[in-house]
């Protein structure tokens, strides 16, 4: 029945294929890291609009908010393989039209905002690279794959696309986007190694339309799937939240805690090293506790960790906090996605991970709004509190409905979380 690599590469379980799509990613993001820092960079030498600049930023996470559903059905209905490999020429494609106008000094903010925009195939590429993962891997392998996908995501958008993108900007404007293409195109090429079936044996033969509603009533049905989305959106709505006005209590001379703007770059750097560690030791860990007590544990430990700021505003506080934070983050990344991957049909993968992805990514503006206005009316501490309770909320939400009931995904051989 199945189809799965099965050489092994190092440890068991992880072959070919998963080494090839774990490559494709790694390159895919160092792409992501230098657009995450290279855009806003270019946004800001072309307006000083803080309206126009942040129009920049909107574009970069609303082909989620549009097409993350329909980019779930189409992964259920096609090659998850061909799709992923079509979304990264086709980001490659535009960002190398990008650079060309650049070169030709012919980059404005309208002409940024539309690349934005069309290099928002990333959904579809992420919701089938997601989606393909289990179809590499045999289930009892899904956290250790996914603890190194976690880890090369952390690397490669914080400590190596982060400072590429500034000495890229530094060179040339036509050399962010021309870059970022290259390492696109050469993670499509790595994917067409990728051996083995990538399209779901039984493919949707309904109506677009109800793929979709198909996918979001089998997330509602199915109480551990559901538990784990609104855990999601909780948690991610706290981050949101928390990490939209930070920088408020912990930089500058009128901060509490009194960074400053080099400090605060190695504190984001400490972020991503605990993000980096906690993505490493995540198997571990649930070998040891479980899944859903991993979730808990972390959660529990996490909300502790996001009001140190407010109860012990110094430095010697701050950096091991922030180290915690990134790393119980990371180990909710990982189960969380495992999870799911165990626990959803493989034709319905595409379309219920994408709604949950939805809910994740739609929660953390949510959050941002939030926390603006909730910080002018009662200051940053109530929103620091708000995100600790928001953490509270979401354990509590996977100790009370976060068990699986009954097997998942037999064929793979996965066992049911009881």
């Amino acid at each position: 029945m199945s189809q799965h690599t099965k050489e092994t590469v190092g440890r068991p379980g992880l072959g070919r294929s998963f080494h090839h799509l774990w490559a494709a990613s790694g390159l895919s993001n160092l792409a992501d890291g230098v657009l995450l820092v290279g855009v806003p960079l270019l946004a800001v030498s072309l307006t000083h609009s803080p309206a126009q600049v942040a129009l920049v930023s909107a574009a970069t996470t609303l082909p989620w908010l549009l097409l993350a559903l329909h980019a779930g059905a189409i992964a259920d209905r096609l090659d998850r393989r061909r799709i992923m490999v079509l979304a990264g020429w086709s980001r490659a494609a535009v960002l190398a039209a990008t650079a060309a106008a650049a070169w030709l000094d012919l980059l404005s903010l309208p002409v940024l905002v539309a690349a934005v925009l069309l290099a928002g195939a990333e959904v579809f590429a992420d919701t089938s690279a997601q989606s393909a993962l289990p179809m590499t891997v045999t289930g009892d392998r899904l956290g250790a794959a996914n603890g190194r996908l976690v880890a090369t995501q952390t690397l490669g958008n914080h400590f190596l696309g982060a400072p590429l993108a500034g000495l890229l900007v530094g060179a040339a404007t036509a050399a962010v986007f021309g870059t970022a293409a290259l390492l696109y195109a050469a993670g499509a090429l790595l994917l067409l190694g990728l051996r083995g079936r990538f399209r779901p044996e039984a493919a949707p033969a309904q109506a677009l339309r109800a793929d979709i509603a198909d996918g979001l009533r089998h997330l509602w049905g199915h109480r551990a799937l559901r538990a784990l989305a609104a855990y999601s959106g909780v948690l991610n709505l706290a981050y949101g939240a928390y990490f939209a006005v930070f920088v408020l209590w912990v930089v500058g001379d009128g901060s509490r805690v009194g960074l400053t703007g080099g400090q605060y770059g190695l504190l984001a750097a400490t972020l991503a090293a605990g993000a980096v560690a906690g993505s490493v030791l995540s198997g571990s860990l649930t070998r040891l506790t479980g899944e859903n007590g991993a979730l808990v544990g972390v959660t529990l430990l996490n909300a502790l960790l996001l009001v140190v700021p407010v109860l012990l505003p110094s430095p010697l506080a701050v950096f091991p906090a922030a180290a915690g934070i990134g790393a119980a983050n990371a180990v909710t990344n990982v189960v969380s996605v495992s999870l799911r991957q165990r626990l959803i049909p493989e034709g319905l993968l595409g379309r219920v991970n994408a709604t949950c992805r939805l809910i994740g990514m739609g929660a953390m503006p949510l959050g941002a709004a939030t926390a603006g206005l909730l910080a002018t009316l009662a200051g940053l501490p109530a929103v620091f509190w708000s995100a600790c309770v928001l953490s509270l909320l979401a354990a509590a939400l996977i100790l009370r409905d976060g068990q699986a009931r009954g097997p998942a995904r037999g064929h793979r051989g996965a066992e049911s979380h009881e």
